[in-house]
Formats: C-alpha cells, sequence, structure tokens
C-alpha cells in the first residue's frame, strides 16, 4: 500500500472506454445500498472516525490507515511465501534430464532450513510430517506426483500396444496352424506383458492415491486457510479503507488559505512520488485480482482432469481404489472461480486510475508554476544586472556633468541627445522592472489557482476512492466470509 513517508515500494489492463469517467456518479449510487451491511462490519472491526485540523493532518491519518492496511496483508504474504526465492519445478529450464524427485525434496530441505527447528537429529524422523508443508511446497510436490503418473500412464500405453501386438500374433499364429512351439512362446510373451501390465495399473493406482491424499489432505486445507486468512485481511482492509472515507469528509472545511503559498521542488517532487505510488497501485490491485482468477481457473482445469478415472480395456478387471468423484475441494474451487468471475473490481480500478488522473493533473499545474516562479526569477536577474548597469553608468554620467559644470549642458548642443540617452536607459530598466511585476503577479495568480484546483481536486476525489476501495474491501470480505462457510458446512455433513 501507498506510505510516502517510508518511501516507495519496489515496483496493463483492458480498460472499458468510458472507464472512470462516471466513477463519481456509480459510486454515491452503490453506497446507499452497502451502507447497511458496512455500519455492521463498522460495528464488528472497531472503525474509529478521526478528526483533524489541517491538511497535513489529514495526510499523515490517511498514510498511517494505509500502513496498518499494509501489515493486514503479511499473514497472506507469508502463507504464500510471498517474500521468498524459490526453486520451484515448474520453473525449470531446459538444460538435459532432470532428476524431478531430487528437486522436490531440494524444495522442501531447503523450506525447512526457514522453519527454525531446534534440533537437525530429529529432521529424518519429522521429515515427511505434514505440518512443515507449505502452500508451495505441496503444490511442487503434487506436479512431481503429476508427471510420475503421466510417464506410468505413457509407458502403460505403449506396453498396451505391445500387448495387443502379441495378442494378435497369437490369434493369426493359431488361425495358420504355427507350430506348438511358436504358439507356446507367444502365449508366454502374452502372459508376461499382460502381468506387467497388472503390476504397472498397481503402481499407478498407487501413484493416483497419493496425488488424491495430497489434495485432500494438504492442498484442501492450504485453501482453506487461505480463505479464511483472506477473509481476514479484507475486513482489515475495509476497516482502515472505512476509516480513511471519514477522514476525508474533514477536507472539506479546509480552506486554502491554510496550505503553503507555493509550491517548492521539494513538494513538486513528493507530488510525482504520489503519482508513481497511484500508478503502482492500480498496477497491483490489477494484478493481485487477474492473478487470484488465474490461480483458480489453473486449479478448477486441473481438478476436472483429475477427477477423470483411468481405466485399462483389458479383459481382465483391474482392482483399484474407487476414486472420489465430487471431493471437498471441488465445492471450494467451483465457488471460489463463480465468485470471482462476479467480484466488483471495475469501480475501484477505475477510482485510483481516476485518482492518479488527479495526480497527473495537479503535477502538471505544478510544473506551469514552477516554470512561472523560473521565469520570474530569470527576469528578476536581468533586472537587477540592468538596474546596477544602469546605475554604475549614471554615477559616471553625473560625476562627467559636475566636473564640466552645470552651465555647459545649456551651451553644449548635445546636451539635449545625452539627455534622451539618460531616459532610453531609463526606459529599458523601468521596462523590465513592469515585466517582473507581470510575472510575478502571473506566479501568484498560478499559486493561487494550483492550491485552489489541488485542493478543489482532492475535496472530489479522495471521498471517491476511499468509497470504492471500502466497497470493493467489504465485497471482498463478505465473499471469502462465504466462501469459509462452504468447508464448515462440509465438515457438518460429515458429522
Amino acid at each position: 500500500m501507498m506510505s510516502l513517508r517510508r518511501g516507495l515500494p519496489p515496483k496493463p489492463e483492458k480498460k472499458n472506454k468510458n472507464q472512470g469517467v462516471n466513477v463519481h456518479h456509480q459510486h454515491a449510487a452503490s453506497a446507499s445500498a452497502v451502507e447497511t451491511k458496512k455500519g455492521k462490519m463498522a460495528e464488528r472491526t472497531g472503525a474509529v472516525e478521526k478528526k483533524s485540523v489541517s491538511l497535513l493532518q489529514v495526510l499523515i491519518d490517511l498514510d498511517d490507515h494505509f500502513l496498518k492496511a499494509s501489515e493486514s496483508a503479511h499473514e497472506v504474504s507469508k502463507m504464500l511465501e510471498a517474500n521468498r526465492m524459490h526453486y520451484h519445478s515448474n520453473f525449470a529450464d531446459n538444460r538435459g534430464h532432470i532428476d524431478h524427485s531430487a528437486r522436490v525434496m531440494r524444495v522442501i530441505t531447503w523450506n525447512r532450513s526457514f522453519k527454525g527447528m531446534p534440533n537437525r537429529d530429529d529432521w529424518k524422523d519429522d521429515f515427511d510430517n505434514d505440518e512443515w508443508e507449505t502452500h508451495a511446497t505441496v503444490l511442487d510436490k503434487m506436479l512431481a506426483w503429476e508427471k510420475k503418473l503421466y510417464e506410468e500412464v505413457k509407458a502403460g500405453e505403449l506396453m498396451k500396444i505391445d500387448y495387443q501386438r502379441k495378442v494378435a500374433l497369437l490369434n493369426k499364429q493359431k488361425k495358420r496352424g504355427a507350430s506348438p512351439e511358436s504358439i507356446e512362446k507367444t502365449k508366454a510373451a502374452v502372459s508376461h506383458l499382460h502381468t506387467r501390465y497388472i503390476v504397472d495399473m498397481q503402481s499407478m493406482d498407487s501413484t493416483v492415491h497419493e496425488i488424491q491424499r495430497l489434495r485432500d489432505e494438504q492442498l484442501y486445507p492450504k485453501l482453506v486457510e487461505l480463505v479464511d486468512e483472506m477473509a481476514k485481511m479484507w475486513e482489515t482492509m475495509y476497516s482502515q479503507h472505512d476509516s480513511q472515507l471519514k477522514v476525508v469528509t474533514d477536507i472539506r472545511s479546509l480552506d486554502v488559505s491554510t496550505t503553503a503559498r507555493e509550491t517548492s521542488e521539494h513538494h513538486h517532487g513528493r507530488t510525482v512520488q504520489l503519482y508513481d505510488v497511484a500508478r503502482e497501485w492500480h498496477s497491483q490491485l490489477q494484478k493481485l485480482i487477474s492473478h487470484q482468477k488465474e490461480y483458480i481457473q489453473a486449479l478448477n482445469s486441473w481438478l476436472k482432469l483429475n477427477l477423470i478415472p483411468i481405466e485399462s480395456n483389458l479383459k481382465e478387471k483391474v482392482s483399484s481404489p474407487p476414486r472420489v468423484h465430487r471431493p471437498p475441494i471441488q465445492a471450494l474451487l467451483v465457488t471460489w472461480h463463480e465468485y470471482m468471475e462476479k467480484l466488483p473490481d471495475e469501480l475501484a480500478k477505475s477510482a485510483i486510475q481516476s485518482f492518479s488522473g488527479v495526480i497527473n493533473t495537479i503535477m502538471l499545474l505544478q510544473q506551469e508554476e514552477l516554470k512561472q516562479k523560473e521565469k520570474c526569477e530569470e527576469t528578476r536577474r536581468e533586472y537587477v544586472k540592468r538596474s546596477r548597469a544602469f546605475e554604475d553608468w549614471y554615477h559616471r554620467y553625473s560625476q562627467k556633468r559636475a566636473q564640466l559644470g552645470e552651465d555647459v549642458e545649456g551651451e553644449n548642443p548635445e546636451a539635449g541627445n545625452q539627455k534622451d540617452l539618460v531616459a532610453e536607459r531609463k526606459f529599458v530598466v523601468d521596462s523590465l522592472k513592469t515585466k517582473l511585476d507581470d510575472e510575478i503577479e502571473a506566479h501568484q495568480r498560478l499559486c493561487r489557482q494550483v492550491r485552489e484546483k489541488t485542493l478543489g481536486s482532492l475535496k472530489s476525489h479522495l471521498p471517491e476512492l476511499f468509497r470504492a476501495m471500502s466497497d470493493f474491501a467489504l465485497a471482498s470480505s463478505d465473499m471469502y466470509r462465504s466462501l469459509g462457510s462452504i468447508p464448515a458446512a462440509h465438515n457438518s455433513e460429515l458429522d
């Protein structure tokens, strides 16, 4: 989240044609629809309205709430190991044959090194304990078993083709009356291939069973935990954004006369920084939503394939453990995908984008003000230079007149020309002074305009921004709370 006092965080989206244009009216219409729900949520989260006395205090309060909102994501980030450098099999390069099992073991071993286990001698006995698995390593283990299953199925299909070829040969030999020795040899080969196929199918069943175990006993609980933490995160997000909405209402009573009289380079630099942060905020929110959708969609697509039984068309029936056609993870993933597709994220993204545009406009106004200020300084320097030059010249000119005597001017025919020269030089200096006064007035006028437009834009767009963000956070919190009830309902059915 944004926090200018703590510095910038580390750094495309398909937009609607009229995105961001009618955001304010849309938010105003949606505000009443969620007022009751937000009131209940406010009671649950303890959101407290903060009063502010100045623009600076308002901004400080907003920054504090952003920091608290950011802290609410720490558990989710920790759960997903977002801040760690991973060595996952799905990032494998193409440098020839790779021992996939060894790579999975390296991931698990590496992960353990961060757990702070007190006794290294206990690692071997506790190595397969599911308690130490993370979301990332569970996915990696499942990928390893899926690849193992793929190799087994491929080998089984090749063996089945070989088996069918031997059966066809045996039938052909019988029809053609081949020697008993040849027939017996072919029968032995057919029997051997069939036995191998049965054994391989049993091994394949074991692999399938392990994938199902990982799915139901490790991945599913990890997803349930993730849903619970996401619900807590978005509930806190709502609390903080709703508090920010209350804070920015105080900005409406602020007077521009209480703000800085002109834009400094430091102030402009912070505005540029805010603009960059707002753009990054929009980008990261877009990524957060799109990546969630992609992940849940990928899990749903995988689950559809995972639930398809692997069957044999050999005449002999192979004993296999029955497959669970509706495992608990299915209801969670299907509902999660449906909810994500309906999540009202466009208003939030549009509000951030609109706010970013407002900051960009303020930034351009400040640039114009700073250019006018520099123009004033250049004219001031030129005026000072010309004024001093004129004063030096006029001092020498006056001394010369004093030496020649005052009556010389009347007798000297060039005295009138000298007088005109003084007037011309003084006119140049006076013109620069007039130009400087005009540019100073223009700069002061720009300062007032920038202050008025800046505060006016903030008064208009900050409530719109935080109303949209609190609405989105509330919708997200409700979504994950609803998802969290699915495992609870499933457990009650089992009981």
